[in-house]
Parts: C-alpha cells; structure tokens; sequence
C-alpha cells in the first residue's frame, strides 16, 4: 500500500482524526465532567501534538536533516542506534 497523495483523501483523513478525536474527548468528559478533567485533557492533547511534532518535523529539520522518520518506532530505532 502505498502514500496517499491525493489532496482530497487527506483532507477526508484529516477531518477523520479530527472527528474521532473529538468524539472520544466529549465521550471522556460527558462521563466525568470537571474542570481538571478538562484541563488535563487538553494538556495531553497538546503535549503528545508537540511530542509528535518534535519527533518528525524538529528532529529532521534540526537534528539530523539525512534522515528521514516512517513513524515513532523509527525514532527510536534512530535513537537506539545512535548511542
């Protein structure tokens, strides 16, 4: 199976992962509403987009531009092998 290119696809894609998301954050906090609850909701919403950002746009850009990342298991693949 090979990269989906076309830009329709991933627009469809991406309202997908939008949509799933958010259906199992308001799922989360239909159940048990607090506001910390809703706080540290987004707080992981928000660190693990970042972590995923560093681990592909930062680390190639910044880091290492020769190599090029095909998902989190080739990150730490990457790591391990560096040490």
């Amino acid at each position: 199976m090979g990269d989906i290119k076309s830009p329709r696809l991933l627009l469809i894609k991406a309202l997908l992962f939008l949509t799933a998301g958010t259906m199992a954050g308001a799922a989360l906090l239909l159940e048990h509403f607090t506001w910390t609850n809703l706080f540290l909701l987004a707080t992981a919403v928000f660190s693990f987009s970042r972590f995923y950002y560093f681990c592909f746009y930062v680390i190639e850009h910044y880091i290492d531009a020769t190599y090029k990342f095909a998902g989190l298991t080739s990150v730490i693949t990457y790591y391990r092998a560096k040490k």
